[in-house]
């Protein structure tokens, strides 16, 4: 073998190296931030339905392990998502599935050893189902039962599951999808005093394997796959009614965990160790329709991206058939 042979194939692995660790940093950011949810948990009655139009800004900068050659990254997502809401009886307990599909357009950027460089990718991400169900304090209620029905102390439980639906091209460093399943059980509590409520949920993310990452590609010709161990989550909000739908929140979470390997080598920079902290607000508009808006930015972010995000969502809601 050649010192030119040589020279190309440690530059090869060397570039392999840097771009499977930018990915590691800026991938959960294109596939939407950790979750800040707050009344996750409300009581509606049975045969409640919601249709929810919303959409996401996030915009910030990239943060890395500073002995990587990566400076000044930045990146910009914008996530339009449409999401139905059904409630129904479950064993005598209320219980609700939602459905959402996001779809998104992202730029970023940064100077790979003084290089600038330039991503811009969009298309679906990926589709989000979640069950809940109230296990304390929530029996499945009919309208007139809720009319007269005032929230105390509930216990939750719910399993999201993030499915493997998103546009993916192995070839690509940074994709729309994950090409993998992540599913989240969870529990949250809530508790009323008044005008005023707090919501905490604890819950654990398990993800399945990405058989072809960054593959079949001139930086790597062969196959990758990617892992992630487990990664815990938790959430505060503490929310005040002004009157019925005419809410504002303060949100806050944590997320630990979730150590990324490539081939089954661990990367310690992928560590998540991050927080955000944010407000919401609730604005009925009618009787079936509502807004909602959030903000949020970044409390503790030690590798990541270190975004500000600014979202607003339109609810249609309404009981049995539409009027």
């Amino acid at each position: 073998m050649t010192s030119v042979q040589v020279n190309i194939m440690l530059k090869s692995a060397k570039s392999c190296a840097i771009a499977l660790i930018f990915c590691e940093c800026i991938g959960v950011g294109i596939c939407r931030a950790q979750d800040l949810t707050p009344r996750a948990y409300l009581i509606t009655p049975v045969h409640s339905n919601a249709v929810v139009l919303s959409y996401s800004l996030d915009d910030g900068s990239i943060l890395f392990d500073p002995s990587l050659p990566i400076t000044d990254a930045t990146g910009r997502l914008s996530i339009p998502a449409i999401s139905l809401y059904h409630t129904f009886s479950f064993f005598g307990r209320s219980a609700n599935v939602t459905a959402s599909l996001p779809y998104t357009v992202g730029n970023f950027k940064g100077n790979v050893n003084g290089t600038p460089q330039n991503v811009y990718r969009s298309g679906l991400l990926n589709s989000i189902f979640r069950f809940s169900v109230n296990l304390k304090g929530g029996p499945a209620m009919t309208p007139l039962e809720f009319s007269s029905w005032h929230q105390n102390f509930i216990v939750g439980a719910s399993l999201k599951v993030v499915a493997r639906t998103g546009q993916y091209d192995p070839t690509k460093l940074i994709n729309p999808g994950t090409n993998r399943w992540a599913f989240k059980p969870e529990l949250g509590l809530s508790k009323r005093w008044g005008h005023w409520i707090l919501d905490t949920y604890v819950g654990v993310w398990f993800f399945t394997t990405n058989p072809e990452f960054f593959s079949h590609n001139a930086a790597s010709p062969g196959v990758n796959t990617l892992s992630q161990n487990p990664m815990g989550s938790s959430e505060v909000h503490v929310s005040y009614d002004f009157k019925p739908r005419l809410w504002t929140s303060f949100d806050w979470n944590y997320w630990y965990g979730g150590r990324r390997s490539v081939n089954g080598m661990v990367s310690p920079s992928s560590l998540q160790a991050n927080s955000r902290i944010g407000v919401t607000a609730s604005i009925p508009i009618s009787t079936h329709q509502s807004l909602k808006f959030s903000y949020s930015y970044g409390d503790i972010v030690r590798v990541g991206g270190n975004y500000h995000n600014v979202s607003f969502a339109w609810q249609y809601s309404w009981i049995g058939r539409p009027n």
